[in-house]
């Protein structure tokens, strides 16, 4: 039997695991391979066997593929619906022809028309829980969460969320219809959300956090040694945290929390894993490979002391320039 821990996401009901598996690399995204090349039995077989461990919280977004993720995910889940606890996301403008528009789209009308997507490419009459991937600034807040309210009185939707938002957006919404869980990238190179006083106004409302690329886009794995380990298809190559003189000060960082992941004879992403496990954070690391959903589990079984968690925030203090998660244009459609 698993001894995976679990915990109450906001104070809605939802109970998950204390850690999640992102799905986003097991597909690409407009062709774009996401952390190298997947490979679906793979992928598939990570699914099953993170929920024989405990965990079976899966978090997806018609985003990724577009839309192949969500079909790769109801493969995987088929005939066994009931025992996963289902996140994805839509936001991300999708045509009739199944291309990404690069634009947001947080209107009713699209609500209803991106859950009914996402339902028949799942393989399921329900999504546990739905997230706004990124506010549409031509939309008011209001209108779109009062869409997603819709969905959670029609059954089709347990608890909603959001993804990159402002504490300002947060405060809007929560008034329309009580948000579960907001989705920001968080990790030892990227506490963003807590500068900005995100992670209190969460609190404050009583409304769960959950950290996705938590090992800093695979930076803290040590797998990363130069610039050229990326082939020309990989999204990271256009990152400026993974560019210049910024990606060499960056692998210092690493080799500091490599050092302490030694002592505790650990890996460097298992350590990073349990700091944000000890912080009663739900961490999302991405990966589509069986060893790695075994150690990434073990690893938020493991608390920190204060001592351990003061050393390794000591290595990279709040406030840290570790360069910007996303080139100009996406870093444009986040919420700040």
């Amino acid at each position: 039997m698993s001894t995976i821990q679990k915990f109450k996401l906001g104070n809605q009901g939802l109970v998950v695991p204390n850690i999640g598996l992102g799905c986003m690399g097991m597909t690409q995204i407009a062709g774009m391979d996401i952390y190298g090349k997947a490979d679906e039995k793979e992928a598939i077989a990570t699914i099953h066997r993170s929920l024989e461990l405990g965990g079976n919280f899966l978090d997806t977004a018609d985003l990724y593929g577009p839309l192949l993720n969500e079909r790769l995910v109801a493969k995987a889940i088929k005939g066994n619906r009931d025992a996963y606890v289902i996140a994805t996301k839509f936001g991300y403008e999708i045509d009739d022809n199944e291309q990404l528009t690069w634009q947001f789209n947080g209107k009713k009308e699209y609500v209803k028309k991106a859950v009914e997507r996402s339902l028949k490419n799942l393989g399921t009459d329900y999504i546990d829980l739905y997230y706004l991937h990124r506010l549409d600034p031509n939309t008011p807040i209001e209108e779109t969460v009062q869409a997603m309210a819709d969905l959670v009185k029609e059954g089709k939707v347990g608890y909603i969320g959001l993804s990159e938002v402002s504490s300002e957006t947060i405060r809007k919404a929560h008034k329309i219809h009580p948000l579960t869980a907001v989705q920001t990238e968080y990790s030892l190179f990227e506490r963003s959300a807590e500068e900005a006083g995100i992670l209190d106004t969460l609190n404050e409302l009583e409304i769960g956090f959950v950290a996705y690329s938590p090992l800093g886009r695979g930076f803290i794995s040590g797998d990363i040694k130069s610039p050229d380990d990326f082939d020309d298809t990989d999204f990271r190559k256009v990152i400026p945290r993974f560019q210049g003189e910024q990606f060499y000060k960056n692998i210092e960082l690493v080799n500091e929390i490599q050092k302490m992941a030694n002592e505790k004879q650990i890996t460097a992403s298992q350590l990073a894993l349990s700091w944000i496990a000890s912080k009663n954070i739900l961490a999302i690391p991405g990966t589509k490979r069986v060893k790695y959903v075994e150690q990434n589990i073990a690893a938020a079984q493991m608390v920190l002391s204060g001592d351990e968690m003061n050393r390794l925030e000591s290595i990279i203090p709040l406030g840290t320039q570790t360069g910007a998660r996303y080139d100009a244009a996406n870093m444009a459609g986040i919420d700040q």
